[in-house]
């Protein structure tokens, strides 16, 4: 089966369902997938892909990886504990043809939010191992070979590199759980100290690397629906966050409600708490200028700080980046599909993203359009207009 470890999945889906668990227990969200891949039918998979459903369910955490996870300085005793009863209910999640959604399929979660969040990234792997073993069985490694050499060849290679440092997250959108292994293996061997870990806890556990990750969208925007006030809801997930972890994990994510409300909202106080901040879509280098130019006015050296960049990144473009940033900021680099799933055959850009918190559409606006995912759309146009994201940069707001 292509699940056989409930570590088998990114760092951040823990590190937030154990915030989840102490700050929002009674939580109820669902979430919806969506292919964004055009000319893709996976109606033909659905039976498999439920057969892998069927046994992910059945699967709980062992005693040691209880025992890995119990040892990450950030993970609390009451938390492990409520992970050794721990499975993924099936009545949870649904997958079904449907003509009407993109790709011919509906995947459907709906339940607590404490016992769903830890089927997104499973699930997604499942897709992409169902579609791309029935669609390209037999496919040959030499051209994922090739093409993963030319890659380290390029790090090896860029004068003055010293300090760069790369890491793994393409869990969800991998080739398979055995390519995945294969490629973090070889990059171990390759680029010595330069790979620097993976959000894959299974991976990290097994081979000794750092696993990695902080939060996702999803957690920010379950605070629109959890929070005080809708034009704070930012605020809050943060406050939530620092609450939980008192200062450790501190890496921001920037891109829920576009640039304009999160450096609003990232004022002095989070700026000195949060250790830096996540690039998930729009322009990398504008975001990486003006983050430089927001720790500065709020007087904190930004070569204290760290910039993380995790938005469709190939080699050339890390490249690119570490040359204009490097030495001005710190840096890291998350690369997910074009390391775990560029084997020749086109990769399938498929997510599942939340769509509801306790019965109230959530939304992400992005600083890429296409990212954005929600499906109330006058509840996207008041979100709009609550964090006045059609005015000028620098009015005022109002709160909402």
């Amino acid at each position: 089966m292509i699940i056989e470890s409930l570590l088998d999945t990114d760092l951040y889906k823990f590190t937030m369902q154990q915030c989840v668990l102490h700050q929002f227990p009674a939580a109820e969200v669902q979430y919806r997938f969506k292919c964004r891949t055009p000319g893709i039918d996976l109606r033909p998979f659905v039976d498999e892909i439920n057969a892998e459903i069927d046994h992910l369910c059945s699967l709980y955490f062992t005693e040691r990886e209880l025992e890995y996870l119990g040892g990450l300085r950030f993970m609390k005793s009451d938390y492990i504990e409520f992970l050794s009863l721990f499975h993924l209910k099936r009545k949870y999640i649904t997958v079904k043809p449907d003509e009407t959604h993109p790709c011919g399929i509906d995947i459907h979660i709906k339940g607590p939010w404490l016992h769903t969040i830890l089927f997104e990234i499973p699930v997604l792997a499942i897709v992409n191992e169902v579609y791309f073993r029935r669609t390209y069985p037999g496919l040959s490694e030499d051209e994922g070979w090739a093409r993963l050499r030319e890659k380290v060849r390029l790090l090896n290679e860029e004068p003055e590199s010293a300090g760069l440092r790369l890491s793994d997250y393409g869990t969800r959108r991998r080739f398979s759980r055995d390519w995945q292994r294969k490629v973090i293996v070889e990059l171990m061997a390759r680029l010595g100290d330069r790979f620097s870990g993976t959000s894959n806890v299974m991976f990290a556990k097994e081979l000794g690397l750092t696993p990695l990750g902080t939060m996702a969208h999803e957690y920010l925007q379950a605070c629109q629906a959890l929070g005080p006030r809708l034009r704070d809801s930012q605020v809050f997930g943060f406050e939530q966050w620092a609450k939980e972890y008192r200062g450790d994990l501190g890496i921001a994510l920037s891109d829920v409600y576009g640039m304009k409300p999160f450096l609003e909202d990232f004022d002095m106080y989070f700026c000195k708490l949060f250790d830096g901040a996540r690039h998930d879509s729009g322009d990398p280098f504008v975001w990486g200028e003006r983050m430089i130019e927001h720790w500065r006015a709020n007087k904190c050296d930004p070569r204290a700080k760290c910039l993380i960049f995790s938005d469709g990144l190939t080699i050339p473009r890390i490249l690119e980046l570490w040359r204009r940033f490097h030495g001005r900021v710190g840096l890291g680099f998350g690369i997910g599909t074009n390391l775990m799933n560029d084997r020749g055959p086109q990769a399938l850009n498929v997510v599942i993203k939340m769509v509801k918190c306790n019965g109230q559409p959530v939304a992400k606006i992005s600083d890429s359009p296409e990212k954005g995912m929600c499906e109330d759309e006058s509840y996207v146009k008041y979100l709009r207009q609550v964090f006045r994201l059609d005015e000028p940069e620098g009015r005022t707001h109002a709160g909402a």
